[in-house]
């Protein structure tokens, strides 16, 4: 079985899954009222699916769910790695650092 794309998307599709098993629902059912391909909801479910924000809605509103519970406290360290992330923060620090250097 394959991993997880990431932390978040394992963790998003554990919460996607627990929404509906307490409704009894098989995965067919709820990818059928969703509209979606079985297999493409699956891969959600087993967190290697990295579905667009109307498909997260579209699954929520099938389950009754508000949408933001499946994304609630998900963090940047929980996305695949990338070479280099820089937060807002450290973009505008640069950006006032070069703005001194160019004025000095």
């Amino acid at each position: 079985m394959s991993e997880a794309q990431s932390e978040a998307s394992r963790v998003l599709g554990g919460r996607v899954r627990d929404a509906r098993v307490a409704l009894a629902l098989s995965q067919e059912e709820t990818a059928h009222l969703a509209g979606m391909n079985v297999s493409n909801y699956g891969k959600i479910e087993r967190g290697m699916g990295n579905p667009s924000l109307h498909t997260i809605v579209r699954i929520a509103a099938v389950l009754g769910v508000d949408p933001g519970g499946f994304t609630r406290g998900l963090r940047g360290d929980q996305l695949p790695e990338r070479r280099a992330v820089y937060t807002a923060a450290d973009y505008v620090r640069e950006r006032e650092r070069e703005r001194r250097e160019r004025r000095s």
